[in-house]
């Protein structure tokens, strides 16, 4: 829901100014989208080390950089179907890192949780990709976008907090399950009703 609503303000304060610079004008999307997975791939080892502040900032880098790879790529006449591509697998490689992450900072009591939140993440990954292959209307991005109560701003503040609260860890995960389920449900019925 964020992405849907809030992509355009968040873009015009955040983003939009970095376009300007000359640096980034020279810089190719999937550098960044690169950059991006490599920020992520750092967070379970900082949080294996209980260093979730780091891991947290690590998170921070590689959604915003995910935000800035495709912004660059259709600002500056850059997209195509292998940027696309890499950003939508490198975004899965992260999702999954943070997840493993989140198991490892405690491998005793998170197993099953964490193994909900990757299952239920895989089928909401999979409504939304089957969605845009056989929707013929395209959005700002290289396909359609299908819409959900957890999309990945969302996802990223319950990571966020996951990382930061260690405590509620349980309540977050179990909410985040059912909202991804939910969101997974809702597209399905959606869809079949188009």
């Amino acid at each position: 829901m964020l992405d849907s609503f809030y992509r355009k303000p968040y873009q015009k304060l955040f983003i939009n100014p970095l376009l300007q610079l000359p640096l980034l004008q020279k810089i190719h999307p999937s550098t960044l989208t690169i950059c991006a997975c490599l920020s992520g791939l750092l967070i379970p080892f900082f949080l294996y080390c209980h260093l979730n502040l780091l891991a947290c900032c690590a998170l921070i880098v590689s959604g915003f950089l995910d935000t800035l790879d495709g912004s660059i790529a259709r600002m500056f006449n850059k997209t195509s179907d292998e940027g696309a591509m890499l950003d939508i697998v490198s975004d899965r490689f992260v999702e999954t890192f943070i997840i493993l992450g989140l198991f490892l900072f405690n491998l005793e009591t998170r197993g099953l949780v964490c193994f909900g939140m990757l299952g239920a993440s895989y089928l909401c990954v999979t409504t939304f990709l089957v969605v845009g292959i056989f929707t013929s209307t395209k959005s700002e991005k290289s396909f359609y976008y299908s819409p959900g109560i957890i999309e990945r701003g969302e996802a990223f503040i319950f990571f966020a907090f996951m990382i930061l609260y260690p405590r509620i860890f349980h309540l977050l995960s179990i909410s985040y399950i059912t909202l991804v389920l939910l969101t997974t449900f809702i597209r399905i019925y959606q869809f079949q009703k188009s």
